[in-house]
């Protein structure tokens, strides 16, 4: 059977902590708050096998995002000022806005897609999904795709 390369975009919270561990031991590696493999799969609680069976599947999305495109879709309420708000989301995260759309609320909801070029310049692509979630208003935003 050949070996499946797909990738998925999966909210922490269902990962195994196995997985997260693993991107814990590489941010202490990277930092180079630990030295060695031993020294951080240690301080995180992993084996060595562990970490090496998951290191080249498992990273934090916005690790692998720079130079990208990413569209995101969501639901928000139809309420003046709530796009603005959401897209000085984007603008305080230092992403580029490529292109947005936005539908003819129906009962006083909208659907919006909006994709954007993550920067190098651009702070954490994971949290600023996560300040447009919590941003009033908003519905369900989801990655569509990352091109």
């Amino acid at each position: 059977m050949a070996e499946r390369t797909g990738y998925f975009v999966v909210r922490e919270r269902a990962l195994p902590e196995v997985l997260l561990k693993v991107v814990e031991a590489k941010r202490l590696l990277d930092t180079e708050k630990a030295l060695s493999v031993a020294e951080a799969t240690e301080r995180v609680g992993i084996s060595r096998s562990s970490f090496y069976k998951y290191k080249d599947d498992i990273f934090r999305f916005y690790d692998n995002s720079q130079g990208t495109t990413i569209t995101l879709t969501f639901n928000m309420d139809d309420e003046t000022g709530l796009l603005s708000d959401v897209l000085k989301v984007i603008a305080d995260f230092g992403a580029n806005i490529l292109t947005i759309h936005q539908s003819i609320p129906i009962n006083g909801v909208a659907s919006l897609t909006v994709s954007i070029q993550i920067l190098e310049t651009t702070r954490d692509v994971s949290e600023m999904i996560q300040h447009m979630e919590h941003t009033r208003g908003v519905h369900h935003v989801r990655v569509a795709a990352k091109e």
